[in-house]
């Protein structure tokens, strides 16, 4: 798999950092081909890790991950030099996080919460496109994936709620 590995603002973070290694989605975001995805990929062991914890304990970790996720991408992208490089997939982790709140147990309703989040952060209907170019720093890196991931989410729920769980 080819790297950014010659991306002169990826070589001003270390993973040996704890901020650049939560920021760079446990290193997925060095992916060079698909940053994002590889991003939601790493998400996917954290959320199965808290899936079987009570709604409220879920809901709890899932907002420190969005509110430290400011906080991470923000300072990611100043090291970076870089406004939301393609790299910095901390977002992308929140996003699938938010998108499983209260999904039903099982591998189908992943997958799909997965493929319903990709799809609304690539897509970016407003007012996420709209977010994304106007708001900055880590709070605007952040905000446009935990609306995706809201969006996803409210999909989710209409499909387990059609089809049943």
């Amino acid at each position: 798999m080819k790297l950014f590995s010659q991306d002169p603002a990826v070589k001003r973070l270390r993973l040996s950092n704890p901020i650049h290694f939560l920021a760079l989605g446990f290193g997925s975001g060095l992916a060079a081909k698909a940053p994002g995805t590889f991003g939601t990929l790493a998400a996917v062991p954290l959320y199965l890790l808290m899936c079987h914890l009570s709604l409220p304990i879920y809901l709890l970790l899932t907002l420190f991950s969005v509110v430290i996720g400011v906080y991470i991408c923000d300072k990611a992208a100043k090291d970076m030099q870089v406004h939301d490089h393609g790299a910095i997939v901390w977002d992308e982790v929140a996003g699938l996080l938010i998108t499983m709140i209260a999904a039903p147990a099982g591998l189908l309703w992943l997958v799909v919460g997965f493929i319903l989040f990709r799809f609304f952060d690539i897509i970016k209907p407003w007012p996420i496109r709209w977010l994304d170019a106007k708001v900055h720093g880590g709070f605007g890196i952040m905000i446009d994936d935990v609306l995706a991931g809201v969006f996803a989410a409210i999909c989710l729920q209409i499909a387990v709620y059609t089809f049943g769980a």
